[in-house]
């Protein structure tokens, strides 16, 4: 293996008892089965660098968002499948009352909530409406953090976070250019500069300086602003985020936040979880990683 792997930047995320991976024409699922069989399958990806929206700032934020979601929610609903033995996959109208369901509980408890809470704590405190702004970030993240703790106690998540640890233990080793044996993998980091949950924290940081300049008006007022917003905080995040990883130095300081969260986000792996994120890899590349040059220079991608 080449240290030049890390000039075709991977990603992915975990999903259900398995890993979804990103290479440069193509996603890779791997998912381990109740039987202890590990299933592969794979699609196309969107080939980024033929886009002309691709090379505008802050839009292809929002382009890597929705590519991320769609396919992460397909990746969910067919690892469920494999992992837990249904026989059907999520209906379409069952799929979209859950995000219906879902958006309004994330506009209710990360845009809302903190809104209302600012504005009564800001006028108990005699605050300035910038020191409004700040309270109110500082309560969506605390939210956030909060959130991410509690559900990881959860045995279930538990695990899927284990997976996550798979996940970047694989790729950083993969950039690194390692010998991809599960025993090898397992000796790398958990924690990755690229990770999408490191991402969601930049947003709640970027989120208080857009905000800030949103205008100051009621309770109804601000929560339209912040939910008309959130398309340019994503873009504008996942622009702080790809600067940040290409200067190695400034880019440690700038995602120190970021990194540390993932200490939430993820567990220490297994071996058999190791054998699953390398073979997502593999099938996200198309061809053993064991039989890969390195060298490359191929389109980017991102986790």
């Amino acid at each position: 293996m080449s240290s030049e792997n890390k000039r075709m930047p991977v990603g992915g995320q975990a999903v259900i008892e398995g890993v979804l991976m990103r290479g440069p024409q193509r996603w890779g699922l791997a998912v381990r089965q109740q039987d202890g069989e590990i299933y592969k399958e794979h699609w196309d990806a969107v080939l980024r660098s033929a886009s002309f929206w691709w090379k505008c700032p802050i839009i292809r934020g929002l382009i890597t968002m929705f590519e991320m979601l769609k396919i992460g929610i397909r990746a969910l609903n067919r690892s469920a499948q494999l992992a837990l033995g249904e026989e059907e996959a999520i209906t379409p109208l069952e799929f979209a009352g859950s995000v219906a369901v879902a958006l309004i509980a994330v506009v209710g408890v990360f845009v809302a909530l903190p809104v209302w809470l600012a504005q009564q704590g800001g006028d108990f405190w005699n605050l300035s409406a910038f020191s409004k702004n700040i309270l109110e970030g500082l309560l969506r993240g605390a939210f956030f953090v909060v959130y991410v703790a509690g559900i990881g106690l959860w045995k279930d998540i538990r695990q899927v976070f284990r997976y996550h640890g798979a996940e970047h233990k694989t790729i950083n080793a993969f950039e690194a250019g390692a010998d991809m044996t599960p025993e090898q993998v397992l000796t790398y980091s958990r924690i990755h500069p690229r990770c999408g949950t490191s991402f969601l924290l930049i947003v709640v940081i970027v989120s208080i300086i857009v905000f800030s300049v949103a205008g100051h008006g009621g309770l109804l007022w601000k929560i339209m602003m912040r939910v008309l917003l959130l398309p340019l905080v994503i873009g504008l995040s996942y622009e702080v985020i790809r600067a940040a990883s290409s200067i190695k130095k400034l880019g440690t300081i700038i995602l120190w936040p970021a990194l540390s969260f993932q200490y939430l986000t993820t567990r220490e792996p297994s071996v058999e979880q190791i054998e699953v994120a390398i073979a997502a890899l593999e099938e996200a590349l198309g061809r053993p990683l064991s039989d890969y040059s390195g060298g490359e220079e191929l389109n980017e991608s991102r986790e």
